[in-house]
C-alpha cells in the first residue's frame, strides 16, 4: 500500500514538473530541467558573488545581467556590479567556475544552475558556461501580479554541438559595427558561439589592408572596417564567448579584389565593383605568382587580426569561364597535369593552405574545396541541397567519412525567408546515420547564413530574428526537443526580449510603414504584414537584376517578415475547423475574416498619402473581397453560388505575387472556399 502511494506521489510530481516546465520560455531548451514548488523573489538587494578567478567575460556578463534585470523589472538595484566572493557574505547569486575557457572547438560550455527560495547557484567548468547560465537565468525570470521572481529550479545543461554559428554577409550590403555588436549580443542570448564574418565578395571588399590599401580604397565604396574596428569587434565577441571566423572568398566572387588589382585576374579587362546579385565570372588567376604574393600579404594581416584557428577561403561557385578563355591558364593546366578546372582550383586551395599554415591557421571552405588532395586539417562547410543535385546534408556525411571536420548550413539559409519550422526540423546528425562514433565527432554543428543581397542595416534584424533562435535550439538542444508548436510559443517570448539588446526586428516594421505612408495611420498596413510575407527562396529579385546594391529596401516587402503572426493563427484555426467542425474555431475564423474585410476601408483612408500605396492596394482590396464572400458562406445556411464563384475568381488573383509579397493564408482561404463546392481539397 505504501509503495503504491509513493508511486502515485512520484507520478503526480512528475506530471506537475512536466506541466510546469511547459510554462518556461527557454530557448535553447536545456538538457535537464527539474522545477519544484517555490520561487526566489527579486528585490533591490540582489547581489552577485564571483569566484576569485579573474574573467573579463564574467565581469561583462554579470554587469550586463544586472542592467537587463533592472531594466525588465524597474527595480533600483543597490549594487550594479558583481563582488569577488571574499568580499560579500550571503549573495543572492553565487557564481563559481574552474578556469577561463578557450574559444575553440570542443571546449566545455556546460553549466549547473540551481534556484532555491533563498539563493541562486551557478557552477561551470569554464567561464563560457557561466555566460550561458546567466542567459538561462534571465529567460527564467517570471512576473506575477505582485512580484518579479525566478522559479525554484535545477538545470544541468550543455550543448549538443560545439559549432553553433551565424554567418553575416557584409559584402553585398555593408553592416556597421553597431549592427554587428547588437547581433553578437543576440547570439549570446541564445547561446550561439561562432560569428562567421563574410567580408569580401563581388560587391565589396570590407577590410582595411595596410599592405595592399587599394583593396579597401577601390573595392569598398568607402564602406569597410578599419583594423582597429575589427579588433574591437573581435574583443566584443570574445567577451560574449563567441569566436569569429573571417571569410575572404576566393578565387571566385572576386570582382571587388580585381577592381583594385586587375593584374591578378584571369581576364585582361577593366573590373568594376558589381552592383547586381548573382554569380559572376571574374576570377583570380591561380597560375600568376603575384596572386599568391598579394593573398599571402593579405592573409598574413587577417591572421594577426583574428585569433581563431580557422580562416574561411570561400571557394564556391567558380564556373571557370575566364579560366577556359585564358590560353596561359590552359597551358599551365596541361603542364601540371591538371585535367579540370576543379583540379586547378584544388592546386590553388593547396597553395592557400600552405600560406595559412605559416601563420598557424587552417582553412575552412564551402564544400567545393573538398577533393582527395586537400588535407584533412581543412574544415568543410556543407551548403548544397537537392536543388544543386546533391542530397541535403550528403556532403556533410561524406566529409565526416573522409576524415574532415564539417559544419552544416544546408537547411539554415535564413535569407530564404522560410518559416522557423522549416529550419527547426533540420538535424545535422539524425539518428538513422551510418557513421562511427569517431566520424560523428567530426560533425561539429551548423551555421545559419544571412546573405545580404536584399538586406540592409534597417532590415537585417527582422531577417535574422527570431528565426535564428529556432536554429540555435536545434544546435544546442537534444534532437528529442522537436515540438514545433511549443517552439513557436517560446519563440514569441524570446523575440520581444531581444529588443532589450537593441535588436530592431519588431520596431523597424513600423519605421518602414511610416515612411511608406508619409507618417499617416499605419494600422491598415500592419494588419497586412501579419498575413503577407516576402517572396521566398530567391523569387524576389529573380536572376539578381531587379535590385542593385543601392536600390531602395524600404518597401512593403521589407516591412513583412517570415512567420506572419496572424497567418499562423488563421491556418491552424482553419485546419482545426475542417478536421473537427468545432463551433469555437468557426467563430474565431469569422472574427479574423471580418477584420480583414473591414481593413480595406482603413486602407482607402490613407491611400492618397503616398504614390507607393497604389502598388499595395490590390493586397488589401482582394483580401477584403474574399473575406466578405467567405463570411457570407460561413454565416448563411443557404450557400450562394455567386459567393462560391466569386471566391474562385479571387483565389486566382490572390495567388499572383504583388509588390514582392505573397498571401500565406492562401491555402486556408482555398480550403474554406472549396468546402461547399464540388472540388476536392487536401487538408494538411
Amino acid at each position: 500500500m505504501i509503495k503504491n502511494i509513493l508511486f502515485l506521489f512520484i507520478s503526480l510530481h512528475s506530471i506537475y514538473c512536466i506541466s510546469q516546465t511547459e510554462d518556461l520560455n527557454l530557448i535553447p531548451w536545456p538538457r535537464e530541467v527539474n522545477i519544484r514548488n517555490g520561487y526566489f523573489i527579486i528585490n533591490s538587494n540582489f547581489t552577485i558573488s564571483v569566484t576569485e578567478i579573474s574573467s573579463k567575460r564574467v565581469k561583462v556578463a554579470t554587469t550586463k545581467f544586472l542592467q537587463r534585470l533592472s531594466g525588465r523589472t524597474g527595480i533600483f538595484m543597490e549594487n550594479g556590479f558583481a563582488f569577488n566572493s571574499s568580499k560579500i557574505k550571503n549573495p543572492s547569486l553565487a557564481i563559481t567556475f574552474n578556469r577561463i575557457g578557450k574559444l575553440e572547438i570542443y571546449e566545455d560550455e556546460s553549466y549547473e544552475l540551481k534556484v532555491s527560495d533563498t539563493k541562486i547557484y551557478i557552477h561551470a567548468n569554464t567561464d563560457l558556461g557561466v555566460i550561458h547560465a546567466l542567459e538561462t537565468l534571465l529567460q527564467l525570470m517570471t512576473i506575477s501580479h505582485d512580484n518579479y521572481y525566478f522559479p525554484k529550479v535545477t538545470i544541468n545543461d550543455k550543448p549538443r554541438f560545439t559549432w553553433r554559428g551565424l554567418m553575416i554577409d557584409v559584402a553585398r550590403h555593408f553592416q556597421p559595427v553597431d549592427v554587428l555588436k547588437r547581433n553578437l549580443d543576440a547570439m549570446a542570448a541564445v547561446k550561439l558561439n561562432v560569428f562567421h564574418w563574410h567580408l569580401t565578395d563581388d560587391q565589396g571588399f570590407r577590410i582595411e589592408s595596410k599592405s595592399y590599401p587599394k583593396l579597401h580604397e577601390l573595392g569598398s565604396d568607402g564602406l569597410y572596417y578599419t583594423q582597429s574596428q575589427i579588433k574591437e569587434v573581435v574583443e566584443y565577441a570574445s567577451n560574449r564567448g563567441i569566436r569569429i571566423v573571417p571569410e575572404v572568398d576566393v578565387p571566385g566572387h572576386a570582382t571587388a579584389i580585381l577592381t583594385a588589382y586587375p593584374e591578378i585576374g584571369s581576364k585582361d579587362t577593366i573590373y568594376n565593383i558589381e552592383r547586381f546579385s548573382g554569380i559572376f565570372h571574374p576570377t583570380l588567376d591561380p597560375t600568376n605568382e603575384k596572386t599568391y604574393e598579394i593573398l599571402g600579404g593579405l592573409f598574413g594581416e587577417i591572421a594577426n587580426l583574428f585569433p581563431d584557428k580557422y580562416i574561411h577561403i570561400g571557394g564556391d561557385e567558380n564556373e571557370g569561364k575566364h579560366w577556359n578563355e585564358n590560353e596561359n591558364i590552359q597551358k599551365f593546366k596541361k603542364s601540371h597535369n591538371l585535367e579540370t578546372n576543379h583540379d586547378l582550383q584544388t592546386y590553388f586551395n593547396i597553395r592557400l593552405e600552405r600560406i595559412l599554415a605559416k601563420s598557424g591557421k587552417s582553412i575552412m571552405g564551402w564544400e567545393e574545396i573538398m577533393t582527395e588532395k586537400i588535407p584533412t586539417s581543412a574544415l568543410i562547410h556543407s551548403w548544397k541541397g537537392v536543388n544543386e543535385g546533391v542530397p541535403a546534408g550528403q556532403s556533410l556525411i561524406n566529409a565526416a567519412k573522409k576524415g574532415y571536420k564539417t559544419v552544416l548550413s544546408n537547411g539554415y539559409y535564413i535569407d530564404l525567408l522560410q518559416p522557423a519550422s522549416a529550419h527547426y526540423v533540420v538535424n545535422p546528425l539524425p539518428k538513422n546515420n551510418t557513421l562511427t562514433e569517431i566520424e560523428k565527432a567530426r560533425i561539429l554543428g551548423g551555421e545559419a547564413t544571412m546573405w545580404s543581397e536584399l538586406v540592409t542595416p534597417l532590415t537585417i534584424d527582422s531577417r535574422l530574428w527570431p528565426r535564428t533562435a529556432a536554429i540555435a535550439e536545434r544546435l544546442w538542444s537534444s534532437e528529442e526537443i522537436n515540438d514545433v508548436s511549443n517552439m513557436y510559443k517560446r519563440l514569441e517570448h524570446v523575440s520581444f526580449r531581444l529588443e532589450e539588446l537593441g535588436i530592431t526586428h519588431i520596431r523597424n516594421r513600423d519605421v518602414i510603414l511610416r515612411n511608406i505612408t508619409n507618417n499617416q495611420n499605419i494600422e491598415a498596413l500592419i494588419k497586412l504584414t501579419k498575413v503577407y510575407e516576402p517572396l521566398k527562396i530567391y523569387t524576389r529579385n529573380k536572376g539578381g537584376v531587379e535590385y542593385k546594391s543601392y536600390s531602395p529596401f524600404t518597401l512593403f516587402a521589407d516591412a513583412c517578415t517570415a512567420d506572419a503572426s496572424d497567418a499562423i493563427v488563421f491556418n491552424n484555426l482553419v485546419n482545426e475547423y475542417l478536421t473537427t467542425k468545432k463551433t469555437a474555431s468557426k467563430k474565431e475564423i469569422l472574427i479574423m475574416l471580418k477584420d480583414w474585410a473591414a481593413n480595406y476601408t482603413l486602407f482607402l483612408q490613407i491611400q492618397k498619402s503616398s504614390p507607393i500605396l497604389k502598388t499595395i492596394a490590390p493586397l488589401s482590396k482582394n483580401l477584403s473581397a474574399i473575406s466578405k464572400s467567405l463570411i457570407s458562406i460561413l454565416e448563411s445556411k443557404n450557400k450562394k453560388k455567386s459567393d462560391i464563384e466569386n471566391c474562385t475568381k479571387l483565389l486566382i488573383e490572390i495567388k499572383k505575387p504583388v509588390a514582392d509579397v505573397e498571401l500565406v493564408i492562401y491555402n486556408s482561404l482555398k480550403k474554406l472556399s472549396y468546402l461547399w463546392s464540388n472540388k476536392k481539397v487536401h487538408i494538411n
